[in-house]
């Protein structure tokens, strides 16, 4: 399963706006990949149901781990047509994940920048923030990781984006589920 290397920003209005004009200046414009996910944090991992509002398509996502535990994610996606997305949220409910579901619109613009894949979100969660990422090879090395974190950073300073730290996005992670769990209560 290949092993997506990601980090992240939180950003304020204004820094998301100046991300944009360098990316438009120095990027690759990706287009618009607007969408609308149904995830599931479980203890151990992350599911997710995508309708891919953009492209008029969707997936099944497995995360093998959460946010906050590391920048490698090792992940599995099935393709599934628009129409499916239903019954994949209605499949997962029967099996009791429903409980841990969250569901959120994603308006989101995509950059290549270098080798390293950006993408400008807005949602209710997280607000304007980016997403950095590089996608490494099933059974890459420790080196090989490295060699894709050291990219996401660099790309991150020459655009002047602070990466958050695993500790704040461990926090920011138990916040928001603390905050999900007072919904349902």
């Amino acid at each position: 399963m290949p092993l997506e290397i990601e980090h992240r920003a939180q950003l304020t209005e204004e820094e998301f706006d100046a991300l944009a004009d360098k990316l438009r200046q120095r990027g690759v414009d990706l287009g618009p990949d607007n969408k609308h996910i149904w995830f599931y944090v479980l203890p151990d991992k992350l599911l997710k149901v995508v309708h891919n509002i953009t492209h008029g398509d969707g997936k099944i996502v497995v995360k093998a781990n959460r946010i906050g535990e590391g920048s490698a994610f090792p992940e599995v996606e099935l393709s599934i047509a628009a129409n499916d997305v239903p019954a994949a949220i209605e499949i997962f409910r029967v099996l009791g994940y429903g409980q841990y579901m969250h569901d959120a619109y994603n308006q989101r613009h995509n950059w290549r920048y270098g080798t390293v894949e950006i993408a400008l979100k807005r949602s209710e969660a997280w607000g304007p923030h980016a997403e950095f990422e590089v996608v490494v090879a099933d059974g890459a090395s420790p080196a090989e990781i490295d060699e894709a974190n050291d990219r996401v950073r660099t790309a991150a300073k020459d655009l002047g984006v602070r990466l958050m730290s695993e500790e704040e996005l461990a926090d920011f992670t138990r916040r928001f589920e603390a905050k999900q769990e007072r919904k349902v209560a």
